[in-house]
């Protein structure tokens, strides 16, 4: 970097790149040097060695342990320097100095913008169309919205509307009225059947003790409902024809 473009270019901005890579040197070798005093200050106290012969053999390995990782380090400060020289303070090519009425941002802007006005007033067309577009698709999207929420409760009346008549035309409620009345009075027709039925069994059992002689096929013993009244059971069927 020494004589390079470059250097001129940190050097008249009062700028040192390498001045900054030694102060970094600096805080690293620090940082190293705290660290091993405090870890001989560790050992000299937990292996209660202060004052003794063996502090010289901790301090030799220490220095051992110490010069390992300052090489190591070393090694990769390198590196990182000439990356720094390489990328981080190299300059581009061509890069010029702003002149002593320019400030380096406006310098900046001129070397960097592309200056064409027709370009300039197509993109101002197309960004005005697309605001348009936009209060468009917008305008649109309301009413569809509305158009959705009229057709919504359109349907919703007309529901309403047919169940209504619906319920006037057929009353529900005097329908199953009707139906509960029709089961009881079938409920005790038939009740009254088997009262009966139950009242001829017992009448022709006892005719068959007091009269063992009697012809079998004269009583009136069967199944179901056998033994009761034509006009009872055409009274039954009526109603269940009808219902």
């Amino acid at each position: 970097m020494e004589g390079s473009e470059s250097e001129a270019v940190f050097d008249s901005l009062n700028v040192n790149p390498q001045l900054f890579i030694n102060e970094v040197f600096n805080l690293v070798d620090d940082l190293v040097d705290d660290a091993c005093n405090h870890f001989h200050q560790q050992a000299s106290t937990s292996l209660k060695i202060e004052g003794t012969d063996r502090t010289q053999d901790l301090s030799k390995g220490i220095n051992v342990i110490r010069k390992k990782v300052q090489s190591d380090i070393d090694k990769r400060l390198a590196m990182w320097e000439q990356h720094c020289h390489n990328h981080f303070f190299q300059v581009p090519e061509g890069f010029m100095l702003p002149k002593s009425d320019e400030s380096p941002v406006e310098t900046s802007i001129c070397q960097n913008a592309i200056c064409d006005p027709d370009l300039d007033a197509q993109l101002d067309l197309l960004r005005n169309n697309l605001t348009k577009v936009g209060q468009e698709s917008a305008a649109l999207n309301r009413e569809l919205q509305s158009l959705e929420r009229q057709s919504a409760s359109n349907d919703h009346i007309s529901a309403l509307d047919e169940i209504s008549l619906l319920y006037d035309q057929n009353s529900y409620h005097e329908m199953f009225q009707e139906m509960m009345k029709t089961a009881s009075e079938l409920r005790t027709k038939i009740g009254k059947l088997k009262t009966r039925k139950i009242e001829e069994t017992e009448h022709n059992k006892a005719d068959k003790i007091y009269n063992p002689h009697r012809d079998p096929s004269m009583m009136g013993i069967g199944k179901g409902f056998s033994g009761a009244k034509l006009e009872d059971l055409q009274e039954v069927l009526v109603h269940l024809k009808n219902r």
